[in-house]
This record gives C-alpha cells, sequence and structure tokens, in this order.
C-alpha cells in the first residue's frame, strides 16, 4: 500500500510529485471519475504500485485473479493465444484504463495475459480492499457497470467485425479506431502517428502477418491510406467507405 512513513512535511517534492502523477492518473481513470479528491486520496491509500518494462507481462492468462490494475503510465494490450500460437488482442490500453475487474468480481482465473507494450507503472488495488472502498463510494460500482457494458458493447461489435466483415473491412475498422484515440480528423483526414507492427495489426484483426501486409499495401497503393514513416494518414476517402 502507499503509505506515508514521515510527517506529511517531509515528502521530498519528487516523492510528491509521482503522488499527485497517481491521483492524476486515478482521477482520469473511468472507474473512478467524479469522485471527490478525498475519495480518490482514500483509493490512493489502499493502492500497491508496479512497475514493469516492455514485453513484461501483469497478467498471466490461467492465475488468480484478486486486483484491479489502474495504469499511470505507460501501454498494455490484453492478449489470447491460439493453439496454433496466433495471438488475438483482445484490448489495447494506455493511461487511466483500468484491467483485471472481470477476476476481481467473479473470483475465476484470468482469461487472458496482459502485456506492456512499453514501461509502464499501474496502482494495484487487491480485492480486499476495493471492496472496502466501495462500500464507502458506491458511485465507483455504478462507473463499473457503466465501463463494462460499453466494454461488452465494443466486445459485441468486435465479434460481429470477425464474423461479417473481411479482413480488410477489419483492418480498416482497427486503424481508424486506433487514429481516432490520437485525435480528432484533420482537412487530409485522420493521422495515426504511431502504427502498431503488422504483426500486432494481425493479432488485432485476428488474421495471419502476410494478409494483413498484403491488404494495408493494396490500401496504399489505391491511395486510401498515405505512409509517412511510422505515421498512416486515413484519407477522407478511407474514412467514407
Amino acid at each position: 500500500m502507499i503509505a506515508q512513513s514521515r510527517p506529511f512535511a517531509l515528502v521530498t517534492p519528487r516523492e510528491e510529485y509521482r503522488l499527485e502523477q497517481y491521483r492524476l492518473a486515478l482521477a482520469q481513470s473511468t472507474l473512478f471519475h467524479g469522485l471527490s479528491t478525498q475519495a480518490i486520496d482514500d483509493v490512493l491509500r489502499r493502492c500497491q504500485v508496479r512497475h514493469r518494462a516492455a514485453t513484461a507481462k501483469l497478467v498471466e492468462e490461467g492465475e488468480p485473479g484478486d486486483s484491479v490494475f489502474v495504469i499511470v503510465e505507460g501501454k498494455v494490450r490484453a492478449v489470447r493465444s491460439r493453439d496454433n500460437g496466433q495471438e488475438l488482442t483482445l484490448a489495447s490500453l494506455g493511461r487511466g484504463d483500468f484491467f483485471g475487474e472481470l477476476a476481481l468480481l467473479d473470483g475465476r482465473p484470468r482469461d487472458a495475459d496482459v502485456v506492456a507494450i512499453e514501461p509502464t507503472t499501474v496502482l494495484v488495488l487487491t480485492r480486499e480492499h476495493f471492496a472496502a472502498h466501495l462500500r464507502s463510494h458506491p458511485l465507483t460500482a455504478l462507473n463499473l457497470l457503466t465501463e463494462m457494458a460499453q466494454r461488452l458493447r465494443q466486445a459485441n461489435e468486435t465479434i460481429s467485425g470477425l464474423v461479417l466483415e473481411d479482413v480488410n473491412g477489419r483492418l480498416v475498422h482497427t486503424l481508424v479506431k486506433l487514429a481516432r484515440a490520437e485525435g480528432p480528423a484533420g482537412p487530409h483526414g485522420l493521422t495515426l502517428s504511431r502504427r502498431p507492427t503488422q504483426q500486432d495489426l494481425a493479432s488485432m484483426v485476428g488474421a495471419c502477418r502476410e494478409t494483413v501486409s498484403r491488404t494495408l499495401t493494396s490500401l496504399i497503393r489505391r491511395g486510401l491510406i498515405i505512409a509517412r514513416g511510422r505515421s498512416l494518414v486515413l484519407t477522407p476517402a478511407l474514412l467514407t467507405k
């Protein structure tokens, strides 16, 4: 848990800055949206801090689920592996996002790996401390229900896409979703400043890397997508298809 072992006045400026970053991440999270400063501090006092390097696992499929995680810095992806070794990316998450809530609520083992894409810091809240917080702050429970409903809708969209759309449609949908997360469209379309690797895109759309490579090349050749170094510009023609 985050605890002050010294009087508040003796906390160094660097430590206070770090604590403020933790508070901001919690306040920005949809899980704790709308909570008072006092309620955010209540959460913070109950949390543990974990740092993980890029490619490290924060959660492993099949392990007991006894904690919920809030991302302070970095990015992670939730993945499931198929019997043939191919991975399917279920979600990509960044600052303020949370994960691990399903296993926390139903007590079942984790159903996916969560892997750091880059160096990542998370706040960890155990089931016991989360339950204690909920008893005092029911708004968090309403936030959790709202977020779970939204994630269920997204899961339904993903399932529909896998069933009804070809690889081209799924790839376009994924690229647009990633680009819109970075910001609104400009006069030249949407910009995806740091495109994922072709293997990562393949994991997101449920296809092999070679198929994604051919599909992306075709979209670029047809002028629907413009490649600029590591960036991709999704043109208005693509967005209206």
